[in-house]
């Protein structure tokens, strides 16, 4: 028999925060209708996620196993490697625009465009690497808003560390962070540095738990790369939804 098949629809947006148009990716499950309510997944790295993560392809699996409740994926894609730093890492020239861009431009369009739940935790952030760290911040600053985040390997420093220890709320929040073993010398996409994700990333495990967040985590044999992502797709996915 075959499955249902969900489409994947692309929309222009022009940003006023971030001063340029911006092409996003739609995914509708295949049993999509107005008469429904969805719950909402807004991916960083949006053509990675689908292109390299498959994950419309394992949304379907989900849905027509009934392992995940109704969910409406939107990936926004990044120019290039210079333009994915500036918008996502917390030094970047374009990190605080693209934020107010999530919040205050993004989703109140796709509030008016599709049939979501109104509430933070019918609202959820992807990404990875440095994805991860602007969808973890955003879900900082805008709890209310956005009440679950999805982290593969996060990119984690100093200023994200201090961001969830001065974080009031984590009862606000629920959080899926995995990160890999092998990620001890993982190469910057901008420059010639090396950096080691994993120790940063087990102390920020350590810090949600104190604090108290909804918080799921895991540690997968792999290296900082799709090949491990992808494979975590599934049941991320399945925790979150």
């Amino acid at each position: 028999m075959n499955e249902a098949k969900s489409t994947i629809k692309e929309y222009r947006f022009t940003s006023k925060a971030l001063g340029e148009d911006l092409e996003l990716l739609v995914y509708l499950p295949a049993n999509f209708s107005p008469l429904y309510k969805y719950s909402l997944l807004i991916a960083q790295d949006g053509r990675d996620y689908f292109q390299l993560g498959r994950m419309g392809r394992v949304a379907d699996e989900l849905l027509a196993s009934g392992e995940m409740e109704n969910v409406i994926i939107v990936g926004v894609p990044y120019q290039n490697r210079y333009d994915r730093w500036n918008k996502y890492h917390p030094d970047g020239d374009q990190n605080k625009n693209y934020i107010r861009f999530l919040a205050h431009e993004l989703l109140p369009f796709l509030e008016e465009e599709f049939p979501v739940y109104h509430m933070g935790l019918g609202r959820a952030l992807i990404g990875d690497s440095l994805g991860a760290t602007v969808s973890l911040m955003t879900s900082l600053q805008y709890p209310h808003t956005f009440g679950k985040c999805i982290l593969q390997s996060p990119l984690v420093n100093e200023t994200v560390i201090n961001a969830v220890r001065d974080f009031e709320a984590p009862h606000l929040l629920e959080i899926y962070h995995v990160i890999g073993t092998g990620e001890t010398e993982v190469p910057s996409s901008t420059d010639d540095t090396v950096s080691d994700f994993l120790k940063p990333n087990q102390e920020l495990s350590a810090l949600m738990k104190e604090k108290g967040f909804s918080y799921f985590y895991d540690e997968f044999e792999g290296t900082h790369t799709w090949k491990f992502w992808q494979k975590d797709l599934k049941r991320a996915l399945k925790e979150m939804f």
